[in-house]
């Protein structure tokens, strides 16, 4: 494992991080006995950054993993689901029906009851609108949490598709990272957000670096998931058949002796402002292949194909 700073906080924390959304009641095979395992795996091969929210259900599983590991330095990212249970947010949301100071505390609260911690390293907004940038309400709300010694650094969390939707946030000095979707189809953050956020020494955590499964090279165009799987409401006919022709113009690409995920992720680690990436791992198999992508050094004209299958995508109604 290798490791990088995480922006101004100083922090230095495995290049490939844990996300652990996939460990959540939204996906029907996640197994918490195998997702333990999975953990445990993952440390004892070096990864030290662990992504998981409030809205997730996986905050109490991962408290397990840091009561196992007392005497391990890992860092715990975690969100405040909006208020309205909006995901995305909505264009005209306002910032009160959203997070609402106390609601922000009070979140903040629970997810510290959960992972069995007196302080959060990273607490983030798991949706976020650009237009509440200078809102004191907000502002106030995080200072006072650090103040309280609560949380150690704050976060935004960019819809979907949407790396300029935080901008003006990160200018207001107030933001400490920032999670974006950022994988070989989605680029768009190399245009304005990265820029910034190398000016102003801010962590960014890359995720979706699979893009949901597709990056994969394992989905077909016959791909299907139980109804209350949140994947058969994302990879609706419209987006799995597109997805799958493109992930299979990658396959040609990738190189011998790797997997399409270690040539994904490997794109993303070729970029030195990206602070950390957050795979879903639920199985030991996804932890070690992942992991592995560590040590994957793309070449030059690899990077250089790889950068022309750039998907500019516009959030629909189930992009979410």
């Amino acid at each position: 494992m290798h490791y990088r700073k995480f922006g101004r906080t100083g922090w230095q924390v495995s290049e490939i991080g844990y996300g652990m959304w996939g460990m959540g009641g939204q996906w029907i095979d996640s197994d918490d006995a195998e997702s333990l395992r999975s953990l445990e795996l993952s440390i004892e091969l070096g990864c030290n950054f662990f992504d998981t929210a409030l809205a997730y259900g996986s905050e109490r599983l991962l408290a397990k993993i840091l009561r196992r590991h007392r005497d391990k330095d890992l860092y715990v990212a975690t969100k405040i689901p909006p208020k309205d249970q909006q995901w995305p947010s909505q264009r005209a949301a306002r910032l009160m029906d959203v997070f609402p100071p106390e609601y922000i505390r009070r979140m903040t609260e629970k997810s510290l009851k959960n992972l069995k911690r007196d302080c959060l390293d990273l607490q983030q907004f798991h949706v976020w609108e650009d237009a509440w940038a200078n809102d004191e309400r907000w502002q106030r709300a995080v200072e006072d949490l650090k103040r309280a010694g609560l949380v150690r650094a704050i976060g935004v969390s960019v819809n979907r598709w949407e790396p300029w939707n935080v901008l003006s946030t990160l200018r207001t000095g107030l933001v400490d990272a920032v999670q974006v979707i950022y994988n070989v189809f989605e680029q768009a953050p190399d245009d304005e957000l990265f820029p910034l956020c190398q000016e102003r020494d801010l962590a960014v955590i890359a995720r979706v670096p699979l893009d949901e499964g597709t990056l994969t090279g394992k989905l077909t165009k016959r791909s299907r998931w139980p109804d209350r799987d949140w994947r058969s409401s994302y990879f609706v006919p419209e987006n799995l058949k597109p997805s799958v022709e493109r992930a299979n113009r990658l396959k040609p690409l990738v190189p011998t002796d790797r997997t399409m995920a270690q040539m994904a992720l490997g794109f993303i680690l070729a970029n030195s402002a990206v602070s950390t990436t957050i795979p879903g791992m639920r199985k030991e198999a996804n932890v070690r292949d992942n992991i592995a992508a560590c040590d994957m050094k793309l070449s030059k004209k690899l990077l250089r194909e790889l950068k022309r299958h750039r998907w500019d995508r516009s959030p629909t109604e189930w992009s979410q």
